[in-house]
């Protein structure tokens, strides 16, 4: 399975070919005067045996759907990757290296999906890349499940990920790393950089866990004392890591950080700063690299070249896929619209008929009741959404009539439940939506997006689809109390950038939002889900459409311009509505905003903005049962915001409601203190 060819794996030696890595790693990190050259030094070795001899690629088509994916974990030793990439013929020239970590260059310090062809997602964040990995291997499992057929096998492939110390601690790699286990991820394969250093010195200090015995609870194949440096000893783990199709295997490989430099390695000197100019010259005598800095010699880069085998590589597939074609014509469309990231034909008439059926049925139902009776009416149409729920299915109500488990034994299903995993399952679905053929959709309450919210700002940062559904949105929740009702949550999702965050007010802005977020190909969707039911509010064909707009007149003022206009989320559109008629009936002329996403709201013309909050009328007040502060620009200094600047209290919703303000009460009365 060699990239190299049988001469120039007589002229060159395995070591002169890691030694290449080693080589651009601290060059390019000394020319940026910034950077982390010892991972890259360490797990030299362990990569040149990978990607000659193993890695499933194609440098021409680095979205071949077949290829096998390679997370790097530890993403600050992003120059390993940038080194890999360059050498094997993908599309990063040399002097993208020579621009390491500046404005605008294709190798950013850490990995970056959608920057340098190759990279298969966002690292840096330790443990994410491993839980990213698990989604990979997950969805390779799920699409092979489906599309197989006989021995048409047209999706078969690896997902390798490197990851060390930082990720094993970190908390996320626990959750990703169990429930790979206990899906029985055969097909992912983790080298652990066993080297005892981080940032602080010897791991030994404060990382002292048995490692092998972790993941062989988990239920993980585990190769342990392997020498990262041993081409052989290496070699053969990664081969019997492939025999075993029933586990995830971790091979644990003692490596020595920044190996080659003879004052350094071995040491946390080496790890995230350049080596100096002195060191790196006494490098190059060590290593016997005797090549100027950027240099590599062209027998060198020729035994790196996998141009030619990954053409051939891919070539086999498409042959391969094309007799799957003639088998089996509908699968084999239905295959390529998905990993193409396509919505079916009859996608957006047949949301659209199904969003008037649910206006016409005017049903009072809470949001996240309306996001299930969604998934029923969006799923038959969509075989590509999958997701679950972090142990909260029948609250989330994210199983709708056509959910199938994913299991060990059977992969084929579109349901995956994922334990008390919110980080995990984030990540996880990050993972499953950069692969492709999937659209995923993870579900816990909204409060517990604390817990996965490196993850959502990934998915945002990587612009990759995703729908968070958060359910029991607010002190509506009641009797769980402050422990489990969000209040700054809803304005802490609007803060991240390229999140889009819907809070609808009933079923029919439920449906549009998920409609949004699974047409949406530029970043992630979070929905906010009442626990207590909302009432249907009346539309014409108008109103409807203008939903997809993020904010838009619900109900507008007689007799004239409004002297207030009432903006509202949620279950406060209700309030605001009722509001509106007392205050109506007292000859007030009161416009009513609902504003179930404000970023996509923020995006509209200023035409439209200016026809849904006239400048002219300056009298406005927001409702929303959370923190207020995000609500000031759409009220100004002469507006109130009736929210929640405080933790709530355990009450019957109703109770705290009241307690807190949110009533027709007090809203006439905030309007009539403003007017």
């Amino acid at each position: 399975m060699s990239s190299s060819s049988a001469s120039n794996e007589v002229t060159v030696s395995r070591a002169d070919k890691a030694n290449a890595i080693r080589a651009l790693a601290m060059d390019a990190v000394q020319k940026a005067k910034s950077g982390h050259p010892g991972m890259p030094m360490g797990m030299a070795d362990i990569a040149e045996v990978l990607w000659n001899d193993y890695l499933s690629h194609s440098p021409m088509n680095p979205v071949w759907p077949d290829r096998d994916r390679f997370v790097l974990s530890n993403g600050h030793g992003s120059m390993l990757h940038y080194a890999l990439l360059h050498l094997a013929g993908y599309d990063l020239p040399i002097e993208e290296l020579k621009n390491f970590r500046q404005l605008h260059s294709r190798t950013p310090g850490h990995p970056e999906y959608g920057y340098a062809p190759g990279v298969e997602t966002t690292t840096g964040p330790l443990g994410q890349g491993v839980s990213n990995a698990v989604g990979m291997a997950l969805s390779e499992k799920m699409l092979a499940a489906e599309f197989n057929r006989e021995s048409l096998n047209i999706v078969n492939h690896y997902t390798y990920v490197f990851l060390g110390d930082g990720c094993l601690m970190e908390g996320i790699s626990h959750e990703a790393c169990s429930l790979a286990g206990t899906l029985g991820l055969g097909k992912l394969i983790a080298f652990w950089d066993d080297n005892g250093i981080s940032i602080d010195g010897e791991v030994g200090n404060w990382f002292t866990d048995d490692t092998p015995a972790r993941f062989r609870a988990y239920g993980w194949q585990v190769i342990d004392r392997i020498d990262g440096h041993d081409a052989e000893a290496v070699a053969s783990a990664i081969e019997q890591a492939r025999g075993n199709s029933l586990e995830p295997t971790l091979i644990c490989c003692r490596t020595i950080i920044g190996r080659g430099s003879p004052n350094k390695q071995g040491k946390e000197s080496s790890h995230g700063a350049p080596l100096g100019d002195d060191e790196i010259a006494l490098t190059r005598e060590t290593i016997d690299w005797p090549h100027e800095a950027f240099i590599i010699p062209e027998e060198i880069q020729a035994a790196w070249n996998a141009v030619s085998a990954g053409s051939a590589r891919e070539t086999e597939w498409q042959a391969r896929f094309n007799n799957y074609r003639d088998a089996h014509p509908v699968l084999a469309a239905e295959f390529e619209r998905r990993v193409a990231g396509k919505l079916p034909v009859d996608w957006s008439q047949s949301a659209q008929a199904f969003i008037d059926a649910l206006n016409e049925d005017a049903t009072t139902v809470a949001s996240r009741k309306a996001s299930q009776m969604t998934l029923d009416g969006f799923g038959p149409l969509l075989p590509e959404l999958a997701g679950g729920s972090a142990d909260l299915a029948g609250s989330n109500l994210t199983i709708w009539s056509g959910s199938k488990p994913v299991s060990r034994e059977d992969a084929s299903g579109n349901y995956i439940y994922f334990g008390v995993r919110e980080f995990g399952m984030a990540a996880i679905c990050n993972g499953i939506s950069l692969h492709g053929g999937f659209i995923p959709y993870s579900a816990t309450f909204l409060v517990f997006s604390d817990y996965a919210r490196n993850a959502l700002r990934m998915a945002a940062l990587m612009k990759i689809r995703q729908v968070f559904v958060f359910t029991h949105d607010s002190i509506g929740l009641g009797e769980d109390g402050p422990t489990h009702q969000p209040v700054e949550h809803v304005a802490s999702l609007r803060l991240i950038p390229n999140m889009s965050l819907w809070r609808p007010c009933d079923a029919v802005e439920t449906a549009v939002a998920w409609r949004y977020g699974i047409e949406r190909q530029d970043g992630p969707t979070s929905l906010a889900l009442s626990r207590q039911n909302l009432p249907h509010q009346v539309r014409d064909a108008s109103t409807l459409e203008r939903i997809a707009r993020g904010g838009y007149v619900l109900l507008d003022s007689e007799g004239g311009e409004p002297e207030v206009i009432l903006i509202a989320t949620g279950s406060e559109v209700v309030l605001a509505m009722d509001s509106a008629t007392v205050l109506r009936e007292a000859g007030r002329r009161i416009r009513v905003v609902s504003m179930p996403s404000s970023d996509v709201f923020d995006a509209q013309d200023e035409s439209y903005r200016e026809s849904v909050l006239p400048r002219a009328v300056s009298c406005r007040i927001a409702i929303e049962a959370g923190v207020s502060d995000g609500w000031r620009k759409y009220v100004g200094l002469d507006g109130a915001v009736i929210g929640l600047d405080r933790f709530g209290e355990s009450a019957p919703a109703e109770a705290a409601f009241e307690y807190f303000g949110f009533t027709v009460e007090n809203i006439v009365n905030q309007v009539n203190a403003i007017i």
